[in-house]
């Protein structure tokens, strides 16, 4: 043993005590929104963010290797120090288009994106005002955007979840020349419901606020064509492909003056290297399909009405979810991961949200639809689910 495995395994019992010990599983792909585990055991896929079913589609692989052909397998470095491709030049200008926006930039993925914008936006408020920014964020927001508001050494001051009098409170008494900035997301991905994006607009605009809006859980599955909820009410959005778009890395879409900044001031654009041009193929090839699969949309949308419903028959709270993403709360660390091994004996793999991604005393599993599903595997589920809950009396 090396010199502190004390203290590190004396950490992990205390984690495992709290119920709140993860460990990454053995998984294998058995087909589109299926898993077979080591023991060969197939379960259906509730629990990863694939809503359209895009990460097995033959068109994004070919695409990716198309790419790959041409670019090669990585980008070798910083974009600042090797330069943009046409590709990918091309493919900044339809991320754009598909945000309503002048300009986009590419991350690698959605936690770099997210930490590295507040730090540049409160790098140009002490730069231009000579004060610092203030930001006022939804307490739900993502953990990487408070890990931005950290490394920014911002303290940021915090509404009630979609409380907009109280969003309205605090800019009200934001006094100060500093930037000021509001962060948000247009889709909760615990909760699964939305944020009122055209109060959040409103109030921008009156107070004369930066207004950030996370689109990951959006993007490509919900909005016309896919194209999210913001539909031009925020001077910066934020999205990935990791999620409806099958793929990996993240961007950020504003003006250009904007993404300009951001080029030169967000750490992870200066300081990282720039996506694979396997990813960034993969992710053309997604947008391609988008606009053809409103079905695809309708369907999803419709499975997570149907198991919402069900779950209120049932008994069980789903919080104010009205998308894809349906939380059953559950409550403790042991009983929801009491459920989800239950769930998971019937076939299905919804996996037990913990602290500290969520409060303690809401755990719950955190239930995703996709295209993929079928109504009977949604049944199924909902029967599993129903069943484990009852069995804990």
């Amino acid at each position: 043993m090396m010199g502190f495995d004390d203290l590190f395994l004396k950490g992990l019992d205390t984690l495992g005590g709290q119920g709140r010990l993860r460990s990454c599983r053995s998984w294998h792909g058995a087909g589109p929104g299926l898993l077979r585990a080591d023991d060969g055991a197939v379960l259906v896929d509730f629990s990863s963010n694939d809503y359209l079913g895009l990460r097995t589609h033959p068109l994004l692989a070919q695409r990716a290797q198309d790419w790959a052909r041409e670019e090669g397998s990585g980008s070798g470095a910083s974009r600042l120090v090797t330069g943009t491709s046409p590709q990918v030049a091309r493919l900044e200008r339809r991320v754009a288009d598909l945000k309503g926006m002048q300009a986009a930039r590419l991350f690698s993925s959605g936690w770099q994106a997210n930490a590295s914008i507040v730090p540049a936006l409160a790098r140009l408020s002490m730069q231009e005002t000579g004060a610092p920014a203030i930001v006022i964020v939804d307490r739900l927001i993502h953990a990487s955007l408070y890990h931005g508001c950290a490394a920014a050494g911002l303290r940021p001051r915090r509404f009630r979840h979609n409380d907009m009098d109280h969003l309205r409170t605090l800019l009200e008494q934001a006094k100060g020349s500093g930037l000021r900035i509001i962060l948000t997301e247009s889709v909760f991905s615990m909760d699964g419901d939305r944020a009122d994006l055209a109060s959040l607009h409103d109030l921008a605009r009156r107070h004369h606020a930066f207004l950030c809006v996370d689109e990951a859980h959006a993007t490509g599955v919900l909005g016309e064509s896919g194209k999210g909820l913001v539909a031009g009410r925020a001077d910066l959005v934020i999205g990935t492909f990791s999620k409806a778009l099958g793929s990996m890395g993240a961007f950020v879409a504003a003006s250009d003056p904007v993404c300009r900044w951001l080029e030169n001031a967000a750490s992870g654009f200066v300081f990282s290297t720039a996506p694979s041009p396997l990813v960034l193929g993969a992710v053309d090839a997604a947008l391609d399909l988008l606009p053809a699969m409103e079905e695809a949309r309708r369907h999803t949308a419709s499975l997570a009405d149907a198991f919402r419903k069900d779950m209120l028959r049932a008994g069980l709270d789903v919080g104010p979810s009205s998308t894809q993403i349906v939380p059953v709360l559950i409550g403790g660390e042991a009983e929801t991961l009491a459920v989800a091994r239950r769930v998971e004996q019937a076939g299905f793999l919804a996996v037990a949200i913990r602290p500290p991604t969520v409060p303690p005393g809401s755990c719950r599993l955190r239930v995703v639809l996709h295209a993929h599903h079928t109504h009977a595997q949604v049944n199924g589920l909902a029967a599993a689910v129903a069943d484990a809950c009852r069995g804990l009396g």
